[in-house]
Parts: C-alpha cells; structure tokens; sequence
C-alpha cells in the first residue's frame, strides 16, 4: 500500500480558500517543468506600431495639438473675458430707449403754401416716436423679412449670415466686408447708434463725415458692433430694439424714420400704410437715395415688389394679397410729387433767419404764400413752350416769378429742371440787364412830374456829350426815326431815342428814385443809358417793381414767408401780413402807366402776350445783342415776369422780349386765371392827343415839315436843330436836351 500512491499529492481539504479562488489559483500557476521553472512569467512587451517615421509624425502632431488646445482654451477664456467686460460696459452706457429714437442733430423745416397744405421739406424730418406696437403689421414683416429673417430667434449677431454675406462678396470680386454685410438689424442699430458716440460739433468732423464713418465697414469696427450688440440684446427687448431702427433708419429725401417717410412720400402716417406702401418704404433701406420713390417712382415700384415676394416666402402675405399688392403699387402723394418743392422753397429758406430755417436745431413749420395750382400753370407753361417753339438740345434757359398785388410770390420757376432743391435760382440770383423791360419806370417818372401819354416827343437823330466818354448816340432797335410820336406811340413801340428824351427830360437821378423805391436795389447806370435798362435787377426784383404800378402806386417787398412757428406750438415766432410799403408815384401816375403798358400788348411790341378773354398790361425787354429778353406783365388780378437767356451770357438767336417770353407769359397767364372771372385793369385812358400840326399852328401859325424816312439822317456830335426841332422844343419844353 505504502507504493500504491507514489508521486500523488495527498488529499488535503482546502482550509483557506473557497473551490473558486483554489480554481483560479491552479489555473495561475504554471504547470511544473515549464520554462520558468515554476517562477512567475513576465508580459512580452507591446511592440511599435508603424516605423520611426510615422511615430516621430505622430509624436510631433499629438504635441503640436496639446500645445494648440492649451493656447486656444487660454485665448477663448481671454477673449471671452474681454467681450464680457466690454459687454457689460457697453450695457451700462445704454440710455432708456426712447432716448434713443430721434437721433438728428438739427431740426427740420416743413414749409405750408398758403392754404396750410405741405408741399415741401427741409433738413431731416422727424415725424414723431413710432413703436412695433404702434405701426402697421405690413410695416413691421416688411422690414423683418427684408433686412433680418431670424430677428426673433439670434442674440444680436448672426455667424450664419456674416458667413454667407463673405461667401457672396468674394464670388462677387469684392472683397470680404465690401457689399453684403450680413448684419443683423441689432447689428445695424448698432450703426445707427454709432456704437453710442454722438455727434459732437466741436471735433471738426462735418455731420457728413461723422455718419460716413459710423457707416464704415472695416474690420475693427465689426469687432466693437459685436459687444454693442450683445449689450442691446441683454438691454432691450427685440421689439425695442426695432423700435430705435424703425424710428432712426434714413429713408431718403430727407426723412429720418419710417413716420417722417411715410408722410413725405404717401403723406399719411406709418401706421396706416398698406402692404405696397410698407413694401415700398422697407425696400429704402438697401439705398435710400437710389430707391427713393421721388427719383424713380418704377425704380421703387420694381424694389417693392421684391418685398412683397419675400413677405409672401416667409408667411406673413398670402399669394392673394401679394398679387393685389402688386396690382395696385404705392403711389407718391401730391406733396411728393412736388419734390423737394424747388426754387420757391429754396428762397424762402434764404428769406428767414437762419437759426430758424437753415440752421434750425428745432422742427420749424413755415406758412408760406405758395399756390401750387399757380406753380404747376407756371412749369407746365415753361415746359410747353421749350417742346414746342424751342429748337432740341437748346441750352438757353428760362425762369418765371407770378404774384399777387401786394408782393405776395404765388409762383417761382429759376430754370428749366423744375424739381430741384438747392440749385441755382435764375428768378432770384442772376443779375440781369433788364434791357426795355425798365422804361416803365422813366415814364412813371414823367407821369408823376405831370406828363401825360398824348405828349409828344421827337424821334430823331440824338448826340449827347457824356463827360469822359465823349459823344453817344442811342439808336432805335430798328435802326430807323419815326419822327414827332407822343409818349404812348415811343412806349408801345420801345423806341429808345424818346426814352432818353424824356429821361434827361425828367431828370436822371428822378428816374433812378423812382426804381429804386419800387424795389430795383442793385445799382443803376449813371449816364444816359440808364433809360435804356442797362442796369442790372432780378427777376423777382422786376416782377416786384412791377406790382407796385398794378396796386397804383405802392412800392411792394417780395415776401413768401407768411408765418413761423415751432412745430406743436400755436404761437408764431414771426410773420407778415403783406409787402405793400410806401407810395412812390401817385395813383393818377400809375394808372397813365398802366394804360401805355396796355397798348404795348394791344398794339405794339408785345401782342403775342395778347390774353383772350381780359385786359393785360405790359413791358417787352430785349438787351445789347440779345443776351437777355425779358416780358413782364399783369392782369387786374397777378404780375408775372419772364426771363429767357444763357447762363453763359451767349447772344440769343433771334429772340427778343417780343418773342418766346412773350409766349410763355401769356400761356402762364392763361392757365392761371382758369376760372377766374375777367376784371379791368385799374388804368386811366386819356383822351386822344392834339394833333401835331394843331399844337404847332396854335404856337406859329404854321405846319410842320414832314420828317424824311429816307434817306436817314446820320446822327452827328453836335448837331443843328431843324425847323421842327425848334418849333418842339417850345411844344414840349425840355424833352430836347442841349
């Protein structure tokens, strides 16, 4: 037995372990005669992966990687450091909305024509604090869809569309920042904001150039809208936040804010605004010049109605109403049309004080004496002549002043382009030779010193001696003499050697007062010539002279601006009531004057200003080689005086005074007194003249020698008086100077 279990272990119960540890135990100890020699085996080291190329490349790249996590968690906490600092001072600059909403610096001036209606703007208008919730519903999703889709949904900045706005800029050969800008309306209050820095007067930047640069797309001003706008979106509400783009966007013709848009170019409120209207106006925030309804209405139009189809893509318009909006486009209101009211506006902004009108830092409202139905009679007559009568690519220019008796100014036309603002003003800026166009003033004169139109005067060769020039000898425009005329024949006719007659008759400086107090303020000439008009006056300054002989006598002051006042105020800070002044020439004087101009179109040189159905008195002008013709004129109820000439003062081509002013006078006048009923003319006519041989034979008892046409007599320096001469000179005392 004791051979039997040779080599076996003996049976032992396992004590201290449980049948699975001894198990696991057994399975870990190697079996006898292997290698270790019953000694616990070491693990065979892992070998490489790849050869030592590729394991230095990963070794630098896993390097080069912690080194980029490092800096870039450390330069994200710093920059997110940074942004939220600037944030949170940005935040607490902001001011309460509202006084954010009317950001101009200066005021505006909103100009009323005589029956309380606006017909134009001037500076950036305000029309009043508007709010989302206050404005129309087609108002608020037009700009939404137009200018930020996802407003409601970002905080501030969109990565989305800066992104795609890059995108679109290079593949469109500009550069990054150039074009599309991809911002945000938060983005874009942040600009109108000027990232909270106000104009300031003092730093020598122009208001120009302030906005210019708040506008700026560089890269380090993309950087500081960032934190701007993440402190508006913690500020404010969005609707706030659109509140201050909607009441601070430029629009064009300058209105600020979609209120002062909307009146300016539909003239009714932003809250009344129909879908082509908000369509319209949304459609001005791209390019608020370009688009403006009042430089293209089809240009707008056509913009429009890319908003409506975008309104219609993101819900907020059916189909249905997107194609009756389209069907029925936005149209500009009278006032619009109107532009920015032209030349009239322009010279009653120059009239007021300029702390009140140009340079107005509060919202002005000016009553003026405009009637735009007059206004439109006097373009729509200018333009009519030009088409008609006016050979094409004509460059001479016209300009045209209608008013009332008194001086009030109904009408004001300075050039051929109507709607302007700010050009130059021909009716009011251009000193002009007046030419004829002044004689009514020398027989005034004479008419006032006891004259009368059935006095004669002679026609005939005249040579006076002008101290320092030598001798001068006045011709007639048509190089001939008629010979002993009473004074209605040398006016109605404008033969110039009588007027000289009668101005040396009458007295220069008598001629010179008399202008002068009707309103002729530049200088006048001081030789003979005077009489002839080579003196120099404006337009407005003629037709003004001119009223003073229609009311009888009374020097009248040019006047458009009736009344000012702040806007919201009822008090008035200036007015007048009319621009009659003081008398210069008695009534008697002024009606013998009017009743010379009267024949002028009945029967002399102006009767292409004939009226159809009333009376009409008047003077034709016509300067040294035509530079200049002019016709100035009234009725019993306006003046209206034109002007046509080159700016550069080039000859006229067979116009005179006579001709194509005459023309656009009458048709002006025309259509101004549409349905107006017909009134005299306050004139005076005298009883017919004596005849010539009469008065002589009363003074000699015999008759006059007839003057010879031909051949004509060559004027002399100092010539013989004839017969006839001699027998005048008795007759009409001094209307022959030594």
């Amino acid at each position: 037995m004791n051979g039997s279990g040779r080599g076996k272990p003996p049976l032992v119960a396992e004590r201290r372990y449980g049948a699975q540890q001894a198990q696991r135990k057994a399975q870990a100890t190697p079996p006898k005669g292997s290698e270790s020699g019953g000694r616990t085996r070491k693990p065979a080291p892992r070998k490489p992966r790849g050869n030592i190329l590729t394991r230095m490349i990963g070794g630098l790249f896993r390097l080069v990687f912690r080194m980029v996590w490092g800096v870039t968690w450390r330069l994200g906490a710093v920059v997110g450091l940074i942004l939220g600092l600037a944030t949170f001072y940005y935040y607490s600059t902001l001011p309460p909305v509202t006084a954010l909403l009317d950001g101009r610096s200066r005021g505006s001036v909103t100009l009323l024509d005589h029956q309380g209606q606006v017909f134009a703007w001037r500076g950036e208008t305000f029309g009043g604090q508007i709010t989302v919730d206050n404005v129309s519903p087609h108002l608020k999703h037009a700009v939404v869809a137009t200018e930020d889709r996802r407003f409601y949904q970002h905080f501030g900045i969109s990565p989305r569309g800066i992104a795609g706005a890059i995108r679109i800029n290079i593949s469109e050969g500009r550069s990054p920042l150039s074009g599309n800008g991809g911002s945000t309306i938060t983005q874009q209050v942040a600009k109108l904001l000027c990232l909270g820095q106000p104009y300031d007067r003092s730093s020598g930047q122009t208001e120009a150039e302030y906005e210019a640069e708040c506008r700026a797309s560089s890269i380090w001003r993309k950087v500081k809208e960032v934190p701007y706008s993440l402190a508006m979106e913690a500020k404010y509400t969005k609707d706030e936040i659109l509140t201050i783009y909607l009441n601070r966007a430029y629009l064009g013709a300058g209105a600020r804010g979609f209120e002062a848009a909307a009146q300016r170019y539909f003239g009714k409120s932003a809250n009344q605004v129909n879908p082509s209207e908000a369509a319209m106006l949304a459609g001005l925030l791209v390019a608020p010049s370009y688009y403006a309804p009042t430089r293209s209405l089809e240009r707008a139009q056509g913009r429009a109605n890319v908003i409506l189809g975008l309104m219609a893509e993101q819900g907020y318009l059916t189909n249905a109403q997107m194609a009756e909006a389209r069907n029925a486009p936005a149209r500009l209101s009278e006032a619009a049309e109107a532009r920015a009211g032209g030349y009239f506006a322009d010279w009653v902004m120059e009239s007021g004080p300029s702390f009140l009108t140009r340079e107005t830092t509060e919202d002005v409202v000016v009553r003026t004496t405009l009637d735009q139905r007059v206004q439109r009679a006097a373009e729509s007559a200018l333009a009519h002549v030009f088409e008609t009568k006016v050979r094409e690519g004509s460059e001479a220019q016209a300009a045209i002043v209608v008013m009332s008796a008194d001086g009030a100014v109904r009408a004001m036309v300075g050039g051929r382009k109507t709607q302007v603002s700010g050009a130059f003003n021909r009716a009011t800026q251009a000193l002009r030779q007046t030419g004829s166009s002044f004689k009514p003033f020398v027989y005034a004169a004479a008419m006032d010193l006891g004259y009368h139109p059935s006095d004669w005067v002679e026609d005939s060769p005249l040579t006076l001696n002008i101290p320092g020039s030598g001798a001068w000898s006045p011709k007639n425009y048509t190089n001939d003499f008629k010979g002993p005329v009473t004074l209605t024949e040398a006016f109605k006719h404008s033969l110039n050697i009588p007027a000289v007659r009668v101005s040396e008759s009458v007295g220069r400086d008598n001629v010179r007062k008399v202008a002068a107090a009707f309103g002729i303020n530049s200088t006048m000439a001081q030789g003979p010539a005077l009489a002839l008009g080579t003196s120099e006056a404006t337009l407005v300054e003629m037709t003004g002279a001119y009223a003073g002989l229609l009311n009888g006598g009374n020097a009248v002051r040019p006047y458009g601006l009736v009344e000012l006042r702040l806007a919201g105020e009822d008090q008035p800070l200036m007015g007048q009531d009319g621009g009659i002044q003081n008398r210069v020439i008695t009534e008697r004087a002024a009606h013998l004057t009017t009743y010379m101009m009267r024949e002028v179109i009945e029967s002399g040189t102006g009767t292409r200003a004939k009226l159809p159905d009333r009376e009409a008195a008047g003077k034709t002008g016509t300067t040294s080689a035509a530079r200049d013709a002019w016709f100035i004129g009234f009725t019993a109820d306006y003046v209206a005086g034109v002007w046509m000439g080159y700016d550069n003062n080039t000859p006229l081509n067979g116009v005179t005074g006579g001709g194509l002013p005459a023309d656009i006078w009458r048709e002006v006048m025309i259509r101004v007194h549409q349905g107006l009923p017909a009134r005299p003319l306050p004139l005076e006519v005298p009883p017919p003249p004596v005849p010539l041989n009469v008065v002589v034979q009363q003074h000699t008892g015999q008759a006059p020698a007839q003057p010879q046409s031909q051949p004509q007599p060559q004027p002399q320096p100092h010539p013989a008086e004839s017969a006839i001469d001699q027998v005048l000179r008795e007759v009409l005392g001094t209307f022959l100077p030594n």
